[in-house]
C-alpha cells in the first residue's frame, strides 16, 4: 500500500516501504561506523536490532502515527517482511525509551551537514501530560533536577494545560532545530535564551516575539554579541524603516511553522507517554525525524 509522510504542507516523496529502508540504512550505517553509539547492556543480543527499533520510531513520526501500539500492528499487517522478528509492543516501548540518546546523536550528525544561520528564533510550545481536570495532587511526572509537571498557559490555543514545555532554538532560514530542552510549564522564556544559545558563536541575532521585548533583556543579549529583534510597538513603527518592518512581519512566525510540524503533523502534542523518560524519548525521536525530513528526504 502506498503511504507517504507529510511535512510542511507537502509530501515526503517516498512510499512508506522505501521510507523504512531509507531510514534503516541511514541509522544502521551510523551505528556500524560508531558515529551513533549504543550503550552496552547485559544479556543476549536481541533478534530485532537496535537500528530496527530506532527506524520504527522515526518512521512512525514521519508518517504522523499517534499510537505506538497501533503503528506496530500496522507494521505486522502491511510490512511483515521488513521486520520478521518484531518484538512484543511492551518490549519495543521499553527499548525505544532505552535508546533515547541515539535519536539526538543522529540529529546532531545530520545538522553538521548544514551550515547554521546567523539569525535564529527561540520559542516554547506546550507538552501536556494529563488533562487539567484529572490533576488531583502530586503525581509521578517528575524528571531530573526536580523538574515536575505543572500548570501552564498555552497562549497559542488560549487554554491552560498540565505538563511541560518544549523550548527550541531554530535557524531563521532553514527552520532546523539547533537546540532544545524540556522545561517547566510556567517559566520566564527569557531565562532560556542564553542556555539555548550556548556554543552558537556564529549567532548574531534572534528574531523573537513580543514576549522577549525589554531594554534590559536586549542589553543582556548584546553583551553576548546577539541582537534582539522583536516586532515594533506603535511608537517604534513611526521611526523604524518600512523595509525592516516588512522583514519582521514576513519572518517572525517561521518558528510557529516548525512547532506545527512537530506538535501537530508529527503528533508530539499527543505523545501518549506515561513517564518523563518516555516523553523524553518520544521528543528526541520526533525532533530527529523532523531533521531527517528536512535534510535527507526528498520533498515536493
Amino acid at each position: 500500500m502506498l503511504k507517504i509522510a507529510y511535512l510542511n504542507g507537502g509530501p515526503v516523496m517516498l512510499p512508506a516501504e522505501d521510507l523504512f529502508v531509507h531510514c534503516y540504512v541511514l541509522v544502521d550505517d551510523l551505528i556500524r561506523d560508531k558515529i551513533v553509539r549504543i550503550p552496552p547492556r547485559p544479556g543476549p543480543v536481541p533478534a530485532c536490532a537496535d537500528a530496527e527499533i530506532i527506524t520504527i520510531a522515526l518512521v512512525r513520526h514521519l508518517l504522523g502515527r499517534r499510537s505506538e501500539a497501533g503503528f506496530l500492528a500496522e507494521i505486522r499487517r502491511e510490512w511483515p517482511e521488513l521486520f520478521p522478528t518484531l518484538p512484543h509492543p511492551s518490549e519495543v516501548n521499553r527499548r525505544t525509551r532505552w535508546l533515547y540518546g541515539a535519536y539526538e546523536q543522529l540529529r546532531q550528525v545530520l545538522l553538521t551537514s548544514v551550515v547554521a544561520d546567523d539569525w535564529g528564533q527561540i520559542d516554547t510550545s506546550a507538552l501536556p501530560v494529563k488533562h487539567p481536570s484529572r490533576v488531583r495532587g502530586p503525581d509521578s511526572w517528575t524528571g531530573p533536577n526536580q523538574l515536575c509537571a505543572r500548570f501552564g498557559r498555552d497562549a497559542a490555543h488560549g487554554e491552560w494545560f498540565y505538563g511541560f514545555r518544549l523550548a527550541v532554538r531554530t535557524d531563521l532560514g532553514s527552520r532546523l532545530v539547533r537546540s532544545w530542552a524540556i522545561v517547566p510549564a510556567a517559566l520566564n522564556e527569557r531565562d532560556l535564551v542564553i542556555d539555548l544559545c550556548a556554543g552558537a558563536e556564529h549567532l548574531v541575532g534572534l528574531l523573537n516575539d513580543k514576549g522577549f521585548n525589554g531594554a534590559a533583556f536586549t542589553k543582556s543579549l548584546a553583551e553576548h554579541g546577539i541582537t534582539n529583534l522583536v516586532p515594533p510597538t506603535k511608537a517604534q513603527r513611526k521611526t523604524m524603516p518600512k523595509t525592516l518592518q516588512n522583514i519582521i512581519a514576513e519572518w517572525r512566525n517561521r518558528i510557529e511553522t516548525t512547532f506545527g510540524e512537530l506538535t501537530d503533523t508529527m503528533e508530539l502534542a499527543r505523545h501518549g507517554a506515561h513517564t518523563f523518560h518516555g516523553l523524553l524519548a518520544r521528543t528526541a525521536a520526533t525532533l530527529a525525524a523532523h531533521t531527517i525530513a528536512k535534510i535527507v528526504l526528498p520533498t515536493t
